[in-house]
């Protein structure tokens, strides 16, 4: 057992960036300890660097370059920037994921069931999920190393291809699972079922199964809500319904979600956190459940999730404030 890690069963309270108050996640794993560091650490926190940096020299100069920072107050244990290191989180008490959240996406893919705490550093653009800016990187190591810090639990999705009713694979995900319209891109026709049972028909363009980390993304842009990102719940959004009546569904994420294709001439490409993972054919279906391992991330700057939501959507929270101007 690593010192981020401790038995679930723990209910001890501890502070949240959204407020005071007792707060009891599924690991309790924050709070301030006292300022001694070996009351908290037999040695300094063991640490692995990831990034999808490998085709871009600019971002990996960057991380060289923040480096000898990490290594201020963590023992850099690993490092993979391509994703060819083999990974089983053996030894590490967590990582460090340098970019934006295409990074963390493949950070998430890569630990797969070897899940460690991810704390974010932001060399992307808009990084919802990466809110540490390297300007903020001393201060939140140091926070780390005080145990000034909260990790909220992100659900994770797992997506199993299924042929006849066999499972023909299987993929971890961290945002949503898209059912898209491949060549020759008519307008699908998708059975949902849920728990077993259908639930409606679809004819779409695609349709979305987000989790709540996922709702600012892709199903966003689709018209989906956007869910805090600690709930247990999916997001279901078909993409350009052909009924306008249709509309996102949100339900429990302790269900069983299943798309199947119709159609004689239907073809779909299965697409698992922006990343194709097969292409459906009819007589197929997707099969979305909650996995479980969850996705782990430091919340160490301070910033709570609406002031990210403000600062990332560009939210003004004041419809006066250019009163008078054209």
């Amino acid at each position: 057992m690593t010192p981020l890690d401790r038995p679930e069963s723990s209910t001890a309270n501890f502070r949240t960036n959204d407020g005071p108050g007792p707060h009891t996640p599924p690991t309790d794993l924050g709070g301030t300890l006292p300022a001694k560091q070996d009351a908290r650490w037999a040695q300094p926190p063991r640490v692995a660097l990831l990034s999808s940096a490998s085709r871009r020299p600019d971002m990996v100069a960057r991380i060289q370059e923040l480096r000898p920072m990490v290594e201020q107050f963590c023992q850099i244990v690993y490092e993979d920037y391509d994703g060819d290191v083999p990974w089983n989180g053996s030894g590490i008490d967590l990582s460090i994921v340098f970019g934006g959240d295409g990074s963390i996406l493949r950070a998430a893919r890569k630990m797969g069931d070897h899940q460690r705490p991810v704390l974010a550093v932001n060399l992307g653009r808009l990084g919802f999920l990466a809110d540490i800016m390297p300007e903020q990187l001393p201060i939140a190591l140091q926070r780390v190393v005080n145990r000034d810090f909260a990790i909220v639990e992100h659900l994770m999705i797992q997506c199993m291809i299924l042929r006849e009713g066999q499972e023909i694979s299987n993929h971890l995900g961290l945002n949503e699972v898209a059912l898209r319209a491949a060549a020759p891109f008519n307008m699908q026709q998708i059975d949902l079922y849920i728990d077993g049972r259908l639930a409606t028909s679809y004819n779409c363009d695609g349709l979305i199964i987000s989790t709540p980390v996922g709702s600012t993304a892709h199903n966003l842009s689709v018209g989906g809500p956007i869910i805090r990102k600690d709930l247990r719940a999916f997001v279901i959004a078909p993409i350009s319904p052909h009924t306008l009546t249709v509309r996102p569904v949100v339900d429990t994420a302790d269900r069983v979600y299943e798309m199947l294709l119709r159609g004689h001439d239907g073809a779909a490409a299965v697409v698992l956190d922006g990343k194709l993972i097969h292409e459906l054919r009819t007589g197929e279906s997707v099969q979305v459940r909650q996995a479980e391992a969850t996705f782990r991330l430091i919340e160490a700057s301070g910033q709570g999730y609406y002031a990210t939501l403000r600062e990332k959507l560009g939210w003004s929270g004041d419809l006066f404030r250019h009163r008078g101007t054209t």
